[in-house]
């Protein structure tokens, strides 16, 4: 029998079998100056180290370290290769180049993309005055561009939502764990990431909640998982997993046909493989279900600082934008409530008369 022909735990076990591939790209050598201790990529190194041993997330570390990679990369074309040949006019045209940069599908960076890598200079030269490598940052009277207004998120109706929970075959284990991570990410508002890094201890069956360890920017928080989710997870957990486990002592919630650890990547394909059986053509995947929790909790009264909690924001204003998706809602409530809706509106030809 082909195991291309084959679905669910039966097929994924066979594959088990053969060869893992890791996936991804290599990274790149740009051949960065690294000759001495005072070139620009030396101090990036540094840099980086100094965040690490401060706790920084090493996620998002590293995000930046290859941001700032590409400035020096592009410094280092134009022989500049150490901290204080850097001048304001010269991350003005490197600005200028983000500005006017395209991608490899004809696009421009986005407006966050350019504000990030420009933002990043701040922070770097104002560490190397920090050290004392410099006396003055050049970055700091750097212009960042000017932001627009942020798109407002595209969720998924409560009857979509039950479209897409009606997709995985509950007869067999992988369709369980998918509804069982479906109901997760709407229940709790959580991000791909976060729902990947869940363990099994990280459930408080108790109280009802679901203990987030690896929140954007190593924060952590608390979530109610809800009844609904709770339900499809004992189901999952008590008769799926271990038919599904690898390796004993795994301690990941959710895994894979291999029995190991979702990656982020893997679960956004999975998730835009149901919506796409759903018969949904919305553009997402796990994001979609993330916005539809808060889109609904909102709509149905809760107040803007308890999502905010849900989802884990920082700033109350990130949270904003789910106060301007309800204008349904709205707009019923002044049909029902505003004296003025109850008037018949005439036709301009009669109201002229």
């Amino acid at each position: 029998m082909k195991i291309k022909r084959m679905k669910g735990l039966q097929r994924a076990q066979l594959l088990k079998g053969k060869a893992k591939q890791t996936g991804g790209r290599p990274r790149k050598d740009r051949g960065l100056d690294r000759s001495n201790a005072f070139t620009m990529a030396s101090q990036l190194d540094s840099w980086t180290q100094w965040r690490l041993v401060r706790n920084y997330s090493p996620r998002t570390t590293t995000s930046h370290h290859f941001n700032m990679e590409l400035f020096i990369e592009w410094a280092q074309e134009r022989e500049l290769r150490y901290p204080e040949e850097i001048t304001r006019s010269i991350l003005e045209s490197y600005q200028l180049y983000l500005y006017r940069h395209r991608k490899p599908d004809g696009n421009p960076l986005g407006q966050s993309t350019q504000r990030t890598r420009l933002q990043l200079l701040r922070s770097f030269f104002s560490w190397l005055c920090r050290e004392r490598v410099l006396e003055a940052n050049p970055a700091s009277e750097l212009e960042l561009p000017r932001t627009t207004t942020t798109a407002l998120p595209r969720g998924l109706s409560r009857e979509e939502v039950a479209h897409l929970l009606a997709v995985p075959d509950i007869r067999d284990p992988l369709g369980v764990r998918n509804r069982a991570m479906l109901e997760t990410l709407y229940a709790t508002g959580m991000r791909r990431r976060e729902l990947t890094m869940l363990d099994l201890s990280d459930l408080n069956w108790g109280d009802g909640l679901v203990y987030i360890r690896h929140g954007k920017g190593g924060k952590t928080r608390f979530v109610p998982m809800g009844a609904r989710a709770a339900k499809w997870l004992r189901h999952y957990i008590d008769g799926c997993r271990e038919t599904l486990l690898g390796e004993v002592g795994e301690q990941a919630l959710f895994l894979t046909g291999y029995g190991e650890r979702f990656s982020p990547n893997s679960l956004g394909n999975l998730v835009r493989k149901c919506l796409k059986a759903a018969g949904i053509e919305k553009t997402g995947s796990c994001h979609l279900l993330r916005h539809s929790c808060a889109t609904h909790m909102h709509e149905n009264g809760a107040d803007i600082r308890f999502v905010q909690q849900m989802l884990g924001h920082a700033k109350l204003d990130t949270t904003q934008i789910y106060t301007h998706v309800t204008l349904s809602a709205l707009r019923a409530i002044h049909e029902k409530t505003h004296p003025s809706c109850g008037e018949k509106i005439m036709p301009d030809a009669e109201t002229d008369k």
